[in-house]
């Protein structure tokens, strides 16, 4: 399970964590707090292929309908199908149960030009 301090954000507010080969892909504690009681998670099917900045789904809530983006490029390997039965995870544990896909980068690099975990917070100091 990935924390925090060891991840890269964007900001559009998804977390990105590199674990052996694979990113997991969320989205923050911010971005789950600002939606609200999450009721619908849509996301890729594995094998597509995203570009960074591509919409990778859809989350909705009782507030309003949030797109999810790529933080990176890079091929969906796998997808938090437990989040279709309970989505509400997001919500509880957006960085562990509350996952949302994992992706083989393209470029693992891609990763260093995200914020670090400081540089996420100061972003949320200053854009509030």
């Amino acid at each position: 399970m990935p924390r925090p301090e060891d991840c890269r954000f964007t900001e559009s507010h998804e977390w990105a964590c590199l674990e052996g080969d694979c990113v997991t892909v969320g989205i923050t504690d911010f971005a789950q707090d600002e939606l609200g009681d999450i009721v619908y998670v849509e996301l890729p099917e594995p094998g597509r292929k995203v570009a960074k900045g591509e919409e990778l789904g859809t989350i909705e809530s009782v507030k309003a309908v949030a797109e999810i983006f790529a933080p990176i490029d890079g091929e969906v390997t796998e997808v938090n199908g437990a989040l279709a039965d309970a989505p509400e995870q997001v919500n509880k544990d957006p960085f562990g149960a509350g996952w949302l896909v994992k992706l083989r980068p393209a470029d693992p690099a891609q990763l260093e030009a995200l914020m670090d975990h400081a540089a996420y917070k100061r972003f949320l100091e200053t854009s509030a």
